[in-house]
């Protein structure tokens, strides 16, 4: 394969839009909210954030096969593993995969360094700490993806959400707003509802290596119905942002993506093999992307109304 291809593998860049719409959103609500855009300060954003994802994948699976959990993932049958499979299956050495990946916390970090000049300090603190929830995640000493107790979870919530949305407002305004705090809540959960469902694909796996996800803690029952709390905590977030007006009213037009996702889970039973689960996994991706994405059109066309 060539090299173009051979990133977009190893970085699992097919997922990338779960990063890029939330800053689309916070871009959007500062055109709406405070009738600014700045086209240069939007695109640094949107490749720093990009660059950050790509890194966060990366430095994951980096740590997930120094600790043993991908090694784990290949060898347990009948488990289905999420990671690129670069290092596990040793189709790249773990020092290119390395440079690879700090080559992209370098982008991350140059256009974080960037907007800060331009729209101020706190801009490092919003990247800062994304930076640190991405690394941290597996690496540790904290390795808070691998204790449980809903740390992993939070933390996909302000890196998914709370954080892009609010420091791309931020870079476009140079104010913090609580609007845009609610406005991250639909695509935040709904991501993480995305990483959450993913573990149900090697739970097995993650228990045998020590990493102690809510699936493994909980175990799948329960895990499940937590999922099923989470979905619908992420459509009622976009009903209170209709409420309070951080989206018009034909913002509800996002609630439609829920369906396609809720059917996946009357399928499932309490007890499932690690493959049913796959289609879960790809209709979690589906609604946090088409849900944002319809999101971002509401907005869009608010602001084109109210110019």
């Amino acid at each position: 394969m060539n090299k173009w291809t051979l990133f977009k593998k190893a970085s699992r860049f097919q997922v990338i839009p779960v990063m890029l719409v939330p800053v689309i959103l916070g871009a959007l609500g500062a055109y709406v909210w405070k009738g600014v855009f700045h086209p240069v300060l939007f695109i640094l954003t949107l490749v720093g954030a990009g660059a950050a994802h790509l890194f966060s994948n990366m430095v994951n699976d980096l740590w997930d096969y120094r600790s043993g959990a991908d090694t784990a993932a290949r060898d347990t049958p009948d488990v289905v593993s999420t990671n690129s499979g670069f290092l596990a299956n040793g189709t790249m050495s773990e020092r290119t995969f390395a440079m690879m990946t700090w080559s992209l916390f370098g982008i991350a970090a140059l256009c974080g360094i960037t907007l800060a000049w331009f729209a101020g300090w706190p801009v490092l603190v919003f990247s800062g700490l994304g930076g640190l929830i991405a690394y941290f995640y597996v690496a540790p000493p904290l390795q808070f993806g691998y204790r449980g107790k809903g740390l992993s979870e939070i933390a996909i919530l302000l890196s998914f959400g709370v954080l892009p949305i609010m420091g791309t407002y931020y870079v476009q305004t140079q104010e913090l707003s609580a609007l845009s705090i609610m406005l991250s809540l639909p695509v935040g959960l709904l991501t993480t509802l995305v990483l959450f469902n993913h573990h149900f694909l090697h739970w097995q796996a993650d228990r045998q290596a020590g990493k102690n996800t809510l699936v493994v803690v909980w175990g799948e029952e329960r895990a499940l119905r937590f999922s099923k709390m989470l979905l619908w905590l992420s459509y009622i977030s976009v009903v209170v942002c209709v409420l309070i007006g951080a989206l018009p009213v034909y913002g509800l037009l996002s609630l439609l993506t829920i369906f396609p996702l809720y059917k996946v889970y009357t399928g499932l039973s309490q007890h499932n093999p690690s493959k049913a689960y796959l289609p879960l996994m790809g209709a979690s991706v589906q609604a946090s992307t088409r849900c944002g994405l319809i999101m971002s059109a509401a907005l869009l066309i608010q602001g084109l109304i109210a110019q």
